[in-house]
């Protein structure tokens, strides 16, 4: 799949499914279940890394796992799903050669096809115009944005008029720029929904109400594997305690008191 096609997506009306994978099982999983898009975030520092923020996270160990979530696909390169791929903390905010070095060494050496950064600062600004001019695809992320943890926090964000009409701004900067989607995490609903209809480009939410282009969710929350469960992603099922339970009673097996 290639970017474009989720403009055509958003055009026809049919919603974006993004889910994340960090290793060939994930990857093969979010596959089969038909995905448009594979995003390896940065989140993954938290998932399987065991870190309290995305922070630690270092650009080999996103192209490590990234070339892992490649290898599990099993359907032909052009059924696959988009891989989109997040830069880590510092890979981008050092100056647009740094970011242009990071972002290349991600889609030259793994199957991803666009990158995903945070923000939508001048600075950021030019970074993503210059990834673009290099020919390498951005998605935007707007709200709460995780690499700014400790000057945000990990709280609903665009909560009040003035925080409101700068995302929205922010968000047109970001689409002018080149950005070919955007993500909008932990921001009320209706700020959403207007971001739908402002922009061009989809916008695909977490934690941003239903009328969005389409949804992300971290692939181990929707699963209810996580240990701690964010706000806004309800578990389907306790898949935590299912492979507990299942463990157990293979151990129990063995070991039959």
């Amino acid at each position: 799949m290639q970017t474009t096609e989720l403009v055509r997506f958003k055009e026809s009306g049919k919603q974006i499914t993004v889910l994340t994978a960090w290793d060939a099982i994930s990857s093969s999983i979010v596959e089969a279940s038909g995905a448009d898009v594979v995003l390896v975030g940065d989140s993954l520092g938290m998932v399987v890394l065991g870190h309290k923020t995305t922070l630690p996270v270092t650009l080999d160990q996103m192209l490590h796992h990234t070339k892992a979530v490649c290898r599990g696909f099993c359907n032909p390169l052009a059924k696959q799903p988009l891989v989109v791929c997040d830069l880590p903390f510092l890979s981008y905010q050092c100056g647009e050669d740094k970011a242009v070095e990071a972002a290349g060494t991600l889609l030259k050496n793994s199957c991803a096809s666009a990158v995903k950064l945070e923000g939508a600062e001048p600075e950021t600004l030019l970074v993503i115009q210059r990834l673009i001019r290099t020919g390498i695809p951005v998605m935007g992320h707007l709200g709460l944005t995780p690499q700014s943890v400790h000057q945000l926090g990990y709280k609903s964000q665009a909560t009040n008029k003035d925080s409101q009409d700068k995302i929205l701004k922010d968000s047109e900067m970001l689409q002018e720029s080149g950005c070919f989607a955007l993500v909008v995490e932990h921001i009320p609903g209706k700020i959403a929904s207007r971001l739908k209809k402002l922009l061009s480009i989809p916008v695909i939410g977490i934690g941003a109400g239903n009328d969005c282009d389409g949804q992300v969710r971290v692939t181990a929350d929707i699963l209810g594997l996580s240990i701690e469960q964010p706000p806004f992603a309800k578990p389907l099922l306790a898949g935590r305690e299912l492979c507990i339970d299942a463990l157990k009673n293979w151990i129990e097996s063995i070991n039959p008191k």
